[in-house]
């Protein structure tokens, strides 16, 4: 589609690419927590001249783990970026956390990268987290690489974890290499592609590979392994399956390696690949495979996107040069030195430092002062931004995780990026008063950077309710607001928001009178109060005849009645779906006032209501839990316990997917024990739905908790 020379395109003519697009690979590591993605992405760094020093977990000294309270966990909680060159190839690597509290940091890294290395623990296969993030993966449609890791723990076992991705991804690995021993006699890989033996010289580091023949006692079982994975591959190939049925021999390796290639980026198949990155063994065949199998930018179908605020208007970006610049903002980080940090990928087009780009959601232009490659949290500055680069920019500032940065001649709006909502909410307050803005200021920052922590005032209670993906998660989050932004803060449990309500009807006849030596008050009022429609909150009926009560006066009773209701009367919960009809009264000529009808109507609801049969009413949550079926018992036989109402389930591919209206008050805590009753494999999101009965014996057991005289 043609498009008009933009001032950003006339700029584009002077920033040459110093490196082919088909020679980047954009990917990230990524797997259950515990399973080496960031010892694996330490080695990538170390052996592709990065570092000069490799940083261990364990020690605290993790290069890609920067933030204190990760050094401390041993943990990883934010995505960190960094790039290495390897055989010529330049590699943008995100390592994502494994803690599924953190999950929002894989599902916007998916999101931007086009291959990614799943890592396995060799020891226990597929892991909870391992599921959601390969579910999070097939969503977004990225072709993986597995890395089989801790070959050298002891109770590794290489066939059985492969077979686990078989089991529960559902997913077709081949593996291209087999592992020589496991446990403490792991000592070689044999590289099925190439047919060789990889082994390692006894230096600690690994440094040199020693590639040689495959031995004869291993020949027969590696050239049954090369023919079983040839036949996986040209299974799903139709140009090897030619060659295969033709002549099985005259398979070279070339052909071999382009047919995996093939295979894995039509995500046909998973390439299996092993080591151990601690012990510094497999992590270069590993870069081989990104290389090898792994999609460059261009190897992604062309970028489908929207004219701005005109959803039904498709638009298409290449990933080229000369295409107009488009970008999608993954990240938000605010830095105490530079301001906003807003990490982009860009999807086509060049864009240089002190550019002028648009917001495609705002409208509103953004000037990008600094342009930045990101190496954990040091930067290096660049020039400019390629079709195909992960970086960061300095200068956004009306830019949100998910909007896209694009040319404002060409405009477009790329797909955002979605996330799952909190589901674990804590009330938080400062600890002193001059705390107050502090922390409005610091929770504003952070649920900017973080779209799955979410802020809120609650109107009824008066209290700050935070919402996260976990109770780590908001324990990391209170940690950062006293280190980072200085600020002390109380937390506890937030408030259920009870109403109240009437089943029965009553009648109530009301005078107020009062006289005081001058003009007096005077107000009489009658009116029946009764269950009104559901949803209708208050509603007002006017039945008096004959002028008893002057029109003037009936807004004000009205007005009574309803304040009566929301200041609640028999709980202290507001009153809600109840109907006041005003049948008689009187007044006086001299003494009556709006303000003595206001003081009457309200005296006769709060007298009405303990005789109208009060009920309490407490909020239902539309709750979704995703289970594997072996856990589908525990999980209904725990909503049930918690007075959850089942309302439908539905199976799909060995997971459950259950949905039940459960009390809110029964909610608290549910995150931690629903992981530990599945070994934290299922997961779950709730919603309001409305408002119910709350059981008598339960409602008296709160009236009591408030300390409260009054029993249903």
């Amino acid at each position: 589609m043609p498009h008009r020379e933009s001032r950003a395109g006339k700029e584009r003519q002077d920033v040459p690419r110093t490196l082919p697009i088909e020679k980047m690979r954009n990917i990230g590591i990524m797997a259950h927590i515990d399973a080496g993605k960031t010892t694996v992405t330490e080695r990538v760094l170390y052996y592709s001249g990065r570092l000069h020093r490799m940083g261990e977990v364990h020690d605290g000294a993790a290069t890609m783990d920067y933030m204190e309270q990760e050094r401390e966990r041993g943990i990883t909680i934010t995505s960190a970026a960094t790039a290495c060159e390897w055989n010529g190839y330049h590699i943008n690597i995100i390592d994502t956390p494994g803690h599924i509290d953190f999950t929002a940091e894989v599902e916007r890294s998916l999101r931007v990268l086009d291959g990614a290395v799943a890592v396995f623990c060799a020891v226990a296969g597929v892991q909870p987290q391992s599921e959601t993030v390969w579910r999070q993966a097939q969503r977004y449609h990225v072709p993986r690489i597995a890395f089989i890791n801790k070959m050298d723990r002891v109770g590794a076992d290489f066939d059985k974890a492969v077979k686990s991705m078989e089991v529960r991804l559902g997913a077709v690995p081949v593996p291209v290499q087999m592992p020589v021993g496991a446990e403490d006699t792991y000592r070689a890989i044999i590289d099925l592609v190439a047919f060789k033996m990889i082994t390692w010289d006894s230096d600690d580091l690994g440094a040199e590979q020693i590639v040689t023949e495959v031995p004869e006692d291993l020949h027969d079982e590696a050239m049954l392994r090369r023919h079983e994975m040839i036949e996986h591959v040209a299974g799903v190939d139709d140009a090897l399956m030619e060659q295969f049925l033709t002549d099985e021999t005259s398979i070279t390796i070339d052909d071999l390696r382009a047919a995996i290639r093939r295979a894995s980026l039509e995500m046909k198949i998973t390439p299996v690949v092993c080591g151990t990155a601690l012990r510094n063994k497999g992590t270069r065949l590993m870069l081989d495979a990104v290389v090898d199998y792994l999609p460059s930018p261009i190897d992604i179908p062309d970028y489908e996107g929207t004219v701005p605020y005109e959803p039904e208007s498709p638009v298409i970006r290449r990933p080229s040069d000369d295409e107009p610049f488009s970008a999608l903002a993954f990240k938000i980080l605010t830095d105490p030195h530079v301001g906003k940090l807003t990490f982009v990928r860009v999807y086509s087009g060049v864009i240089v430092a002190g550019a002028q780009v648009i917001n495609a959601r705002t409208g509103r232009k953004e000037r990008l002062g600094r342009l930045l490659e990101m190496h954990a949290d040091e930067r290096t500055d660049l020039k400019e931004l390629h079709a195909g680069d992960i970086g960061a920019v300095i200068g956004c500032k009306n830019t949100t995780t998910g909007d896209t940065l694009c040319d404002p001649d060409n405009p477009v709006a790329l797909l955002s990026v979605d996330f799952p909502e909190p589901v674990v909410h804590i009330a938080i307050e400062p600890k002193t008063k001059a705390d107050q803005d502090k922390l409005s200021q610091a929770l504003a920052k952070l649920a900017e950077e973080d779209p799955t922590f979410r802020v809120r005032v609650n109107d009824e209670t008066g209290q700050t309710i935070i919402a996260g993906m976990g109770e780590l998660h908001l324990e990391i989050i209170i940690d950062r607001l006293r280190r980072e932004f200085k600020v002390e803060a109380n937390v506890g449990k937030p408030m259920v928001a009870y109403r109240e309500t009437i089943r029965g009807k009553a009648e109530v006849e009301k005078r107020f009178i009062r006289q005081s030596g001058g003009r007096g008050q005077y107000g009489h009022v009658i009116i029946t109060l009764e269950p009104g429609e559901t949803g209708t909150g208050f509603t007002f009926e006017d039945k008096t005849v004959g002028g008893c009560i002057p029109k003037e006066y009936i807004p004000a009773v009205s007005k009574g009645c309803q304040e009566a209701t929301e200041s609640g009367i028999v709980t202290g919960y507001p009153m809600v779906d109840v109907k006041v009809t005003l049948t008689y009264g009187s007044y006086h000529e001299v003494d009556s006032s709006e303000m003595a009808f206001q003081i009457a109507g309200s005296m006769a609801v709060k007298e009405a209501a303990p005789k109208a049969k009060p009920v309490l009413l407490e909020p239902m949550m539309q709750v979704e839990v995703l289970t594997p079926d072996e856990h589908t018992g525990e999980v209904m036989g725990d909503l049930d316990r918690r007075r959850g109402r089942l309302e439908g389930m539905e199976s799909e591919a060995g997971v459950q997917t259950i949905r039940a209206l459960v009390p809110l008050a029964e909610m608290f805590g549910y995150a931690n024990e629903l992981r530990s009753k599945t070994q934290g494999r299922a997961t779950y999101s709730m919603q309001f739905a409305q408002y119910d009965q709350v059981p008598r014996n339960t409602a008296n057991d709160i009236m009591e908790h408030m300390g409260s005289t009054y029993r249903f």
